[in-house]
């Protein structure tokens, strides 16, 4: 049997078509499949992630991301140790504590975002609490899974204040600094940047509020970092690589451009106040993630010394079971360079 050229021709440009979706389908099946939960409703700050995503950066790394909104630092760690993600940007804090009592099910940090102690009570301006000891025989709030509250035992240990005298209780995250101006609570748990440009979005202006940072009293921890399962480290070493990579971009191109980071987050979530969040966003580069050792070993980086300290702290505080070394708990096995992490902010 013969064929003409031309017959020869549409055999071939059939089999092309037909072929072509399998190649697609193929392709498509290469990509890791990730789900990443973020520490709070969308904000100024979360841009890096979302501008890593429009300028396909996860996609060059063979990834497909989901990017969802959390409900707390701290609750973001149970989320990954449990499998209902892969990946949380959580509070690192929390995972000590897991690792310190459940080492098997405890996840890893790879990137540390936050260098500096962000948590804080919050107080109004004119409050008669001055000091932590002010807070006995005062009633403070926070949401169940604020990291500043489930940090506050291993703070009035550092201050030697009597924790039972203080009086606690849980609010919706949407109604805590409602909750600090009505007077229904003397302070509020958080984040000194989320209060404070949450409070802005209901009027409320930065001199009509006061701080008292756990930083300022001996508590110089990390905060939010990437933290990831265990089993994904070992499973997809190069998954985990390629999204702390992907990340870094973020950062990086973030750092160039707030105003485009900014909008990425508007992208996904058009109600926010566009102005307040390039404010927070700035108040957290400069608050919660410019320690400055940072200029030696890079934003991502951990001073080994300075997390084993924090480790230490934790456990005496919270009289945890076992002390977590720095290993269980941070693995730099997956930073990009530190030529390539970020040095300077701003």
């Amino acid at each position: 049997m013969t064929f003409s050229p031309r017959c020869m021709f549409r055999a071939l440009v059939g089999a092309l078509v037909v072929a072509l979706p399998l190649g697609l389908a193929s392709s498509a099946s290469a990509q890791t499949k990730l789900k990443l939960v973020l520490n709070w409703k969308y904000q100024g700050p979360q841009g890096m992630f979302f501008l890593a995503d429009d300028r396909g950066y996860y996609k060059a790394e063979g990834l497909e991301v989901t990017l969802d909104q959390g409900n707390g630092s701290a609750a973001a760690v149970p989320l990954v140790a449990n499998g209902t993600y892969d990946v949380g940007f959580g509070d690192i804090n929390a995972l000590i504590e897991l690792a310190a009592k459940k080492p098997d099910d405890a996840p890893i940090a790879v990137y540390v975002m936050f260098n500096q102690p962000p948590f804080t009570v919050a107080v109004k301006a004119d409050s008669a609490i001055k000091s932590p000891k002010d807070f006995e025989g005062k009633t403070l709030g926070g949401a169940a899974n604020d990291a500043a509250l489930k940090l506050f035992p291993a703070f009035c240990r550092l201050t030697k204040i009597d924790c039972s005298k203080v009086n606690l209780t849980n609010m919706q995250p949407n109604l805590r600094e409602q909750m600090l101006m009505q007077g229904q609570v003397d302070g509020v748990f958080g984040y000194v940047n989320t209060i404070r440009f949450s409070a802005k979005l209901m009027g409320v202006e930065d001199k009509q509020l006061r701080y008292i940072n756990y930083g300022d009293y001996g508590m110089e921890l990390y905060s939010n970092a990437i933290i990831v399962s265990k089993r994904l480290t070992k499973e997809k070493p190069e998954a985990v690589r390629g999204l702390v990579r992907a990340i870094n971009r973020g950062v990086l191109d973030s750092l160039k451009d707030l105003d485009a980071s900014v909008a990425a987050v508007a992208k996904r979530e058009p109600l926010i106040k566009v102005g307040v969040e390039r404010e927070r966003f700035e108040a957290t580069l400069k608050d919660e993630m410019n320690h400055p050792e940072i200029a030696r070993i890079g934003l991502g980086n951990v001073d080994t010394a300075r997390l084993n300290k924090s480790i230490d702290i934790l456990v005496d505080a919270n009289a945890l079971p076992r002390t977590p070394s720095v290993d269980e708990i941070f693995t730099p096995a997956f930073l990009p360079p530190v030529a390539d992490l970020p040095k300077k902010l701003f």
